[in-house]
């Protein structure tokens, strides 16, 4: 393996969490429509389970978060429009302060990195400007590829080599850290990367998929695999 010139990183569960912060912005968006004469679908728990299934087939890529907004709307026996779309966004948005938490250890971690010379970028699935305001409520100023933006999803190859691009690095050069081992860790096994799969809320990983090349807990030990010629130079 050449020398480490760059890492990527996954945002959501790896440097950050956002205590469920879309699901939040949805249900919000479900107060403004009952407002308006809309129709709930079933319980709160029901409308929850619903929430959650449409982020879920949003961040595989099946549709962009405005429709997905779109859809919420027209299934609560409303006729969407833009300014709904409008209120999910700013809604999410505007409760990143609130609601986004940087996972203990980012601080030392990008100081190291950025000591030893190291480039980082962020890949994720997700939209804009919600994720470059996660990223920047976790401490990280570096580039943030987002997957609404360079029109491409995770695990695509396509979307590591946007990634490798915006590092300047090539793959073996390269480490990728994520927390999701189908996007994140066979994603970038597949695109020639390095990957460590963090692992921090003690899940078991899937036996059918690529193994990560390492697994860590804390951004500690992500310092500590850090090789000793990754310097200055």
């Amino acid at each position: 393996m050449e020398a480490l010139r760059g890492i990527g990183f996954d945002l959501d569960h790896t440097l950050a969490i956002d205590n469920r912060l879309e699901r939040v912005a949805f249900l919000r968006l479900l107060e403004a429509i009952l407002n308006e004469g809309g129709q709930t679908i079933g319980t709160l728990a029901d409308e929850q389970d619903a929430i959650d299934a449409l982020l879920a087939r949003q961040r595989r890529g099946e549709f962009s978060i405005e429709e997905a907004v779109r859809r919420f709307v027209a299934e609560r026996s409303l006729r969407p429009t833009p300014r709904h779309v409008e209120y999910f966004r700013r809604a999410a948005v505007e409760m990143v302060d609130e609601f986004v938490i940087a996972l203990p250890g980012v601080d030392r971690l990008l100081g190291v990195l950025h000591e030893r010379g190291i480039a980082v970028a962020i890949l994720s699935n997700g939209w804009n400007p919600l994720q470059v305001r996660k990223a920047a409520r976790a401490g990280f100023s570096g580039p943030v590829l987002v997957s609404s933006e360079i029109g491409v999803q995770k695990p695509s190859p396509r979307a590591f080599e946007a990634l490798l691009a915006a590092l300047g690095t090539a793959p073996r050069q390269t480490w990728y850290v994520g927390d999701d081992p189908h996007g994140d860790v066979a994603g970038a096994d597949a695109a020639g990367i390095a990957t460590i799969w963090m692992n921090w809320e003690g899940k078991a990983y899937p036996p059918d998929l690529p193994a990560p090349g390492y697994t860590i807990a804390d951004f500690a030990q992500l310092i500590e695999l850090l090789p000793s010629a990754a310097r200055v130079s």
